[in-house]
């Protein structure tokens, strides 16, 4: 006998969890059927605590041997019981329609064509529509959300009182009972007016029969140690646990229904250590509060929700919130202590956290001991975050998207001013007097042409030219240049670790990364300090997928990774900014000192090689960009060695179609493309490239702007290889390459990124055009 108590001890802590997930499931589906919060509560306080009970009394040793196996049955009787307590019809099936349990005003309406809202459901979570007067709305629910919840309700208010009493009458009554939940319907009197099989056998003798009208507290019995229990059944009585449902008149009208349970202990008292541990892992943060408006309980969820640690130890509830909300929650608390049994929700700011207000839930209770406020709070701390994280990534995705257009129109100015630039230099030699002034318009035009890049940079559109890499290599080749940009108060120290792996990014864009930031280190510095000293460190260092799992972090992917740290000593970024710090033309630096593209820059081109970025600071310690890059696992490819080409070798021969519908940039690109030797017909938009295309032969190569009005020049290329298989394109855009080659899939394209010189245009054509011919049989 000694031997099998272990076993059955372990044996009873199953039936409890598994009573527990039981009750959960049940709950949790009968919310669903019948949106009630209250009955949902109550029945999984019932359910746990019968399957508590059982499992702790072991009655009978067919309880416990059936404990893994009557879990389902007792989610169907809860399940039907659910359903049976709605007055309006209700059912539950799987996702092909298949009937499992219905209500008895449900089983006639299910009868027809339902396939579309079934789909609907399967796909989208929940359908409704109107069927004979009535709304049939369907959800899917259940752990996998394999089943559906079919709901079919009317305009008008269903009738309290019926439905209170259907709770007690008949089959769903018998299912309550067989759940161990006693049920009664008593008027605004107390006397008795209906109860389910279950109550009639513990309040009454088997010979009696139980009288209308009963007054039900003849019934009970009251302890001296405060304790309820059925006055039939003498001073050995159980204690019983009564939860009192209103049905919604005012306080003193109407019928009240008790659910009656067995009492397993009272939830944060000794007695009932184990309901403690349960209560304790709900993720809903709940507290127990007295008559007196003092806490009773707190569990671990509603700690966190309100900010408070393991060992602190409120008195009230009003000790939670700012002093403005202190009034406003004593009054609730002392309101739903002393009145019936309701519930309600008031907005309050926490101490913790006074920016940010929270629900607080104030619900009457009883049957709960001491208890006689229950108080319910989420921790929407994390979710928060991520509507802020979420509403960041929004915000950065509509200003690039802006700085991306504006980008692209600024480069077809730049085209043009560039384009007349060059056209001019070529009809005046150095030393003449307009041909310093020439020079300067293009110098200031190629400095614009910068700031473009770097508003594509940030929109991630610009053309970028990947190769394999180490990262101590590309600091190496930019370290005399940072030396020289950080001065000589500014020291600057590299630190490289072991094992990296290569990345693959392009060297030239990476090295503006690093000088970006190293500009933006150096500043900080010296504004912390003008006559001072500082250090800017730049330190590489490999992250292992493992490295990545233990981070926890929701943003980086869990990979291998080679970063690289860039930290300076200067005065740092206060919290409020630190969110803003890559957002375009966002500076705090004085007016006429900075750009505020230089981190917006580094967020577009590390993000647009496949890293990460992310920024720490303390504010009067320093600033620390962390970037990381995924290893790239491929070998590196031979780079082919360039041709030297002359000047001369600009010269060409043949029929280049151009199309462009900026008439600025399509008068520069057809003098420019004419001056060295081609035949230049224009179209200012693709369908008029098309028509010449149709009447015109012996055209060698097309010359196509990317986005244009009515038909773009991908759609346009498509068209024209229909008729001209063999015809070389070379694009011309100011958007990104990457952006073109994934909208179309044909071969022998070329792209050039605008702003262009009239001898990078010449250059481009001769090289399509030497395509074609090498292509040529």
């Amino acid at each position: 006998m000694a031997s099998a108590a272990p076993a059955a001890a372990g044996r009873g802590g199953l039936a409890i969890a598994l009573v527990a997930l039981a009750a959960a499931a049940s709950a949790a589906l009968l919310f669903v059927a019948l949106p009630s919060p209250v009955v949902a509560a109550a029945f999984f306080a019932g359910v746990l605590a019968l399957g508590v009970s059982l499992a702790l009394t072991g009655r009978g040793s067919g309880a416990t041997a059936a404990a893994g196996v009557g879990e389902p049955a007792l989610d169907l009787a809860l399940l039907r019981a659910a359903l049976d307590a709605s007055a309006e019809p209700a059912a539950v099936t799987d996702l092909d329609g298949r009937l499992i349990a219905a209500n008895e005003g449900a089983a006639d309406l299910l009868d027809g064509d339902f396939s579309g809202a079934i789909e609907a459901a399967r796909r989208d979570g929940s359908a409704t529509l109107e069927r004979d007067g009535r709304t049939v709305e369907l959800r899917r629910a259940g752990a996998g959300g394999d089943r559906l919840v079919w709901r079919f309700t009317r305009s008008e208010a269903p009738d309290a009182a019926a439905e209170a009493r259907a709770l007690t009458a008949g089959g769903p009554g018998d299912r309550f009972g067989a759940a161990g939940i006693m049920t009664a319907l008593v008027d605004a009197a107390g006397n008795l007016l209906a109860a389910n099989r279950a109550f009639l056998a513990r309040a009454f003798l088997e010979s009696e029969t139980a009288p209308q009208g009963a007054p039900l507290i003849d019934l009970l019995a009251l302890g001296e140690d405060g304790r309820i229990s059925f006055a039939r059944e003498g001073k050995e009585a159980g204690a019983l646990r009564l939860v009192q449902i209103s049905s919604g008149a005012a306080e003193g009208e109407g019928p009240i229904l008790f659910f009656l349970l067995d009492e397993l202990g009272t939830v944060g008292g000794s007695s009932g250590a184990n309901l403690n541990a349960l209560v304790e892992i709900l993720p809903i943060g709940l507290a127990l509060v007295d008559r007196d408006g003092r806490f009773l309980y707190l569990n671990g969820a509603f700690r966190r929700a309100a900010g408070l640690s393991r060992n602190a130890a409120p008195a009230w509830p009003s000790d939670l919130v700012v002093d403005e909300d202190k009034a406003a929650v004593a009054d609730q608390v002392r309101r739903f202590a002393r009145g019936p049994t309701m519930s309600g929700d008031i907005a309050v700011r926490l101490k913790a956290r006074p920016e940010e207000p929270v629900a607080l839930t104030v619900a009457g209770a009883r049957g709960l001991g001491e208890a006689a406020v229950l108080l319910s709070m989420k921790d929407n701390s994390e979710e928060d975050r991520l509507k802020r994280q979420v509403a960041q990534a929004t915000k950065m995705q509509a200003v690039g998207q802006l700085a991306g257009g504006v980008a692209h129109d600024f480069n077809n100015i730049l085209t043009a001013i560039i384009g007349h630039c060059d056209l001019m230099l070529m009809r005046h030699a150095p030393g003449d007097s307009d041909y310093d002034d020439i020079q300067q318009i293009r110098s200031n035009s190629n400095r614009a042409a910068s700031l473009t890049r770097q508003l594509l940079a940030f929109s991630r559109q610009q053309t970028l030219r990947p190769q394999v890499l180490q990262l101590p290599d590309v600091i190496a080749e930019v370290s005399t240049l940072l030396k020289r940009l950080l001065g000589e108060h500014v020291a600057l120290q590299v630190k490289h670790g072991r094992s990296l792996g290569a990345v693959r990014a392009d060297p030239g864009q990476l090295e503006q990364v690093i000088v970006n930031l190293a500009v933006n280190g150096r500043d900080a510095i010296l504004a912390k300090d003008p006559n001072g000293s500082g250090t800017l460190t730049l330190h590489t260092f490999s992250v292992s997928a493992e490295d990545v799992r233990r981070m926890g972090s929701e943003i980086l992917p869990i990979a291998d990774y080679t970063a690289l740290r860039v930290s300076d000593t200067g005065t740092g970024i206060p919290p409020n900014l630190l969110p803003k710090i890559f957002e375009p033309f966002f500076t705090t630096k004085e007016v006429g000192k900075g750009t505020g593209l230089g981190l917006s820059t580094v967020y577009g081109i590390v993000k647009q090689s496949g890293g990460f970025v992310f920024a720490e600071s303390k504010p009067g310690e320093g600033t620390s960009f962390t970037l990381y890059f995924p290893v790239h696992r491929a070998e590196a490819p031979a780079k082919a060695p360039r041709k030297k080409q002359t000047a001369g070798e600009l010269w060409g021969t043949g029929t280049i179609l151009l199309v462009e519908d900026e008439a600025t940039v399509r008068a520069v690109a057809e003098r420019a493309l004419t001056r060295n030797g081609y035949t230049v017909l224009t179209a200012e938009n693709g369908e008029a490239a098309l028509e010449i295309l149709g009447r015109e032969t012996g055209i060698d190569l097309m010359i196509s702007d990317v986005v244009m009005p009515t038909m773009d020049g991908p759609t346009t290329a498509r068209e024209a290889r229909k008729t001209h298989p063999d015809l070389p394109i070379l694009f011309i855009s100011g958007y990104a390459e990457e952006q073109l080659r994934a909208s179309i899939d044909l071969d022998r394209v070329a792209f050039l990124a605008k702003p262009f010189s009239v001898q990078a245009l010449a250059e481009a054509a001769r090289d399509a055009l030497a395509m074609k011919a090498s292509a040529a049989p």
